[in-house]
């Protein structure tokens, strides 16, 4: 929202308060200001003057000699180009060693041989446009036409030194998307007096009625519907003192009709729409839903698709405006246009905005109603418009006013507590005070009872007054105390676990990153993913960036790979990553998809292969006392080696994956060498956990050790052979270790000898050698079932 102190001053007296003080004061009381600009600001040392006389320049066709008068004791002399110069032209010169707006400077110089001490200067030059002057020409200088002084700043002359203050409010308070809001807001912050005047009108001519009538039949989207009626219009620009308002507003005057609607928008942040009346067939207004597929062409050209949650503005045959958004083609004001209807309606925030996001036509009405604004400002706002009608000569107003209120509009009632309020904020502000702040911003006291204006909806209850009263009490007078109470709040299990996730990692030389959830639905092809994987099924985002990110993730590995990727294409010579991310499943019959926490790890380098992983993994899981799992080999990942992948198995359910990256994989993201990933899901890690780990003390008893060479087929796993040997011993193995692998002359072909060492300890005694041999026998016996021997 911009502000033209101007304007401010016609509402409170705001002189003697310099831009950063007005700009801190009103931020400190909850406008918070984002900077200011003083109009022609860049402009200096630029005067009015009269061209005294008009001279060909002997040297030149197009160049000319003006001797022009700028209130100084002797003409200066300047050379121009222009053809639309004349003697006794009154127009704005730029003297030697002036600016002008972008920092051009001009300085005195010879134009063919001739001097010239200045420049006369046009509309652009000066940083305007014809829509500020209408009268002038827009290549030309600017002749001009303003009752003003010969030596006279421009920037006086012109009107071109308003301070324009640039606020930003946030959408809570919609009252302050107004110069009357700010000048309330100013008022109580500077404690000055407040002058809001309401319209004042002229009985009309003829009635309303004869012309016009209006149903609502959509009344829960549309509050409150006023109308008022205009006749005998004159389209003409505006007066000079409303194109400079409107201009330091940062809004373009067109003509005196469409400013005023303009004007009463910026003024009292109430949107308003004027219709030609002639294009009202059969001088009805219907505020309905949208049918489906019904079109209309809007004022901007295009032809837009309704559905039917939008609400629009028709007469008795078709749509005339996307309610609150834009009007059609044929509803704005012509040349001819002799008769108008002026509408202020409220409409309802919500619908505004999903009309205006689904047409892709987000506009300043629009984002002024999509904030719920006040119905019981279409009348005032109506009333200023018909006012403003009058003031410019533009119209005779039509008596009448049709008002179709369903707002059911009662005033918000809320408890005053000054104890409570005094305890809340930390402050001891006497009960008088606190009717002072609050009658400043328009609220009513009632006995025990604040009455809330209808504009200040964001005021529901006693810590919103609360909130009133601290702001203009002063936030910076308000005392710093301790914080009172005993804070309980502690971290979850689930928190807690995935923390020790990350210590876990760390420790072992990895290094976290964090990808993006949305990714390109390519990604997909250069991991290997079959056409038909459920995988390929993502949620699609609405209004994506880009292709790059369409999609919601279902799968972190193309997140990590691209990561890797990026880390090896910038020669880093090893990398060792994770991350604890989220994908997204869609569920079929649900809005929402399942969010699920991932661990994913990856690394390349010279020190890495599958078995450095499966040690990272085998760390992770047996610090977090995961249960004792199982790694069975999967050939059919198409991500994977076939041969060097295997998924983690606990009771039978899968887990995760690791393994070596399948070479096509790696040469979809050009990574020369081997690269190395797993993913494990995390709720199935926590849902795991062992029981707390106890105390053990250190034995008192000596362990037995037995050495094992057993000959087996080749594909059979280790894992096997262990999970029988530990079944098989029972509780007297305390460790079980694999010391050899052997593949060679002294072994058949097909064969492999596996060596382990088992170390065998009862806690209460020494082991015999007859109860260690039993244990090796019963070992034995149950290989023996598999086809394993020991190797002789």
């Amino acid at each position: 929202m911009n502000l033209s102190m101007k304007w401010l001053s016609d509402y409170v007296d705001v002189s003697g308060i310099a831009p950063r003080q007005f700009s801190e004061a009103m931020t400190m009381s909850g406008s918070k200001v984002e900077g200011w600009e003083i109009e022609g600001s860049e402009i200096e040392k630029v005067v009015v003057g009269k061209i005294l006389s008009v001279t060909a320049h002997q040297d030149s066709d197009h160049l000319v000699i003006c001797k022009v008068d700028v209130g100084a004791e002797e003409p200066i002399q300047i050379v121009t180009g222009a053809n639309n110069v004349f003697d006794g032209a009154i127009v704005p010169v730029a003297l030697d060693g002036s600016t002008l707006p972008g920092g051009k400077k001009i300085k005195k110089g010879k134009l063919r041989g001739v001097e010239s001490n200045g420049m006369l200067c046009s509309l652009s030059e000066l940083g305007l446009t014809a829509h500020d002057f209408p009268y002038a020409i827009e290549d030309g200088i600017f002749i001009m036409q303003e009752d003003c002084q010969l030596g006279q700043d421009i920037q006086s002359a012109l009107g071109l030194n308003d301070t324009c203050v640039e606020f930003e409010i946030t959408s809570n308070r919609p009252d302050c998307m107004s110069v009357t809001g700010l000048a309330r807001e100013a008022a109580a912050t500077f404690d000055r007096e407040l002058k809001l005047p309401k319209p004042s009108l002229k009985p009309g001519v003829d009635s309303i009625e004869n012309y016009l009538s209006v149903e609502v039949a959509a009344p829960a989207l549309c509050p409150r519907y006023v109308a008022r009626m205009v006749k005998n219009i004159k389209i003409e620009p505006s007066p000079r003192w409303m194109r400079e308002r409107l201009r330091a507003s940062g809004v373009r005057p067109i003509n005196n009709i469409v400013d005023i609607t303009n004007y009463v928008m910026l003024e009292y942040g109430q949107p308003m729409h004027a219709f030609d009346h002639k294009y009202v067939k059969g001088g009805k207004i219907v505020v309905r839903t949208a049918k489906p597929g019904e079109k209309i062409t809007t004022l901007d050209d295009v032809e837009r698709t309704l559905s039917p949650e939008m609400l629009v503005i028709c007469d008795q045959e078709n749509p005339s405006a996307v309610a609150g958004v834009m009007g059609g083609e044929y509803s704005g004001i012509q040349d001819d246009t002799n008769m108008i209807v002026f509408e202020s309606a409220c409409f309802n925030g919500a619908s505004i905005r999903t009309t205006a996001k689904k047409l892709g036509m987000r506009t300043e009405s629009s984002s002024r109603f999509e904030k719920q604004l006040d119905p019981q400002t279409c009348i005032p706002a109506v009333q200023r418009a018909c006012e403003l009608v009058e003031l410019l000569g533009a119209g005779e107003v039509i008596d009448g006013i049709i008002d179709v209120d369903n707002s059911n509009h009662e005033p918000r009632r809320i408890k005053l507590e000054p104890d409570w309020i005094n305890h809340f904020i930390g402050i001891n502000l006497p009960v008088e005070k606190m009717h002072e702040i609050l009658l400043k911003l328009d609220f009513k006291i009632d006995g025990d009872y604040v009455i809330v204006p209808s504009f200040r909806g964001d005021v529901e209850h006693k810590a919103d007054v609360a909130e009133e009263i601290a702001r203009f009490y002063g936030y910076d007078k308000i005392p710093v105390t301790a914080i009172r109470g005993v804070a309980n709040g502690q971290y979850t299990a689930s928190q807690k676990f995935e923390s020790s996730i990350d210590k876990i990692l760390l420790a072992q030389g990895m290094t976290e990153v964090a990808t993006y959830s949305f990714i390109s639905p390519k990604y997909y092809d250069k991991i290997a993913l079959p056409a038909d994987s459920e995988l390929r099924r993502c949620v699609v985002i609405s209004n994506p960036l880009g292709e790059d990110t369409s999609v919601m993730r279902t799968s972190t590995l193309p997140s990590m790979m691209e990561v890797l990727s990026r880390n090896y294409n910038n020669r880093n010579k090893a990398a060792s990553l994770y991350e604890i991310g989220t994908i997204y499943l869609p569920i079929e019959g649900r809005d929402l998809p399942e969010e699920k926490q991932v661990i994913t790890l990856g690394m390349y380098g010279e020190n890495a292969d599958f078995f450095t992983l499966k040690g990272v993994v085998e760390t992770l899981l047996s610090s977090l006392r995961i249960k004792e799992c199982d790694y069975v080999a999967n050939s059919a990942n198409p991500t994977f080696h076939p041969g060097r992948c295997a998924d983690i198995v606990i009771d039978g359910q899968v887990i995760g994956t690791l393994g070596e990256i399948h070479p096509v994989v790696c040469e979809n993201y050009q990574i020369g060498g081997k690269a190395y990933a797993a993913v494990i899901d995390e709720a199935s890690l926590f849902a795991n956990v062992s029981e707390e780990s106890g105390y053990r003390p250190l034995p008192k008893f000596p362990a037995s050790t037995r050495d094992l060479a057993l000959l087996c087929e080749d594909d059979l796993p280790v894992a096997v052979l262990e999970k029988t040997i530990k079944s098989s011993v029972g509780h007297i193995l305390e460790k079980l270790s694999l010391f050899d692998v052997y593949r060679g002359q002294q072994v058949a072909p097909g064969k492999k000898s596996v060596a382990f060492n088992l170390t065998l300890r009862a806690a209460d005694r020494t082991l015999t050698d007859e109860e260690a041999d039993a244990a090796v026998k019963r070992v034995l016996k149950a290989l023996a079932g598999m086809d394993v021997q020991l190797r002789g």
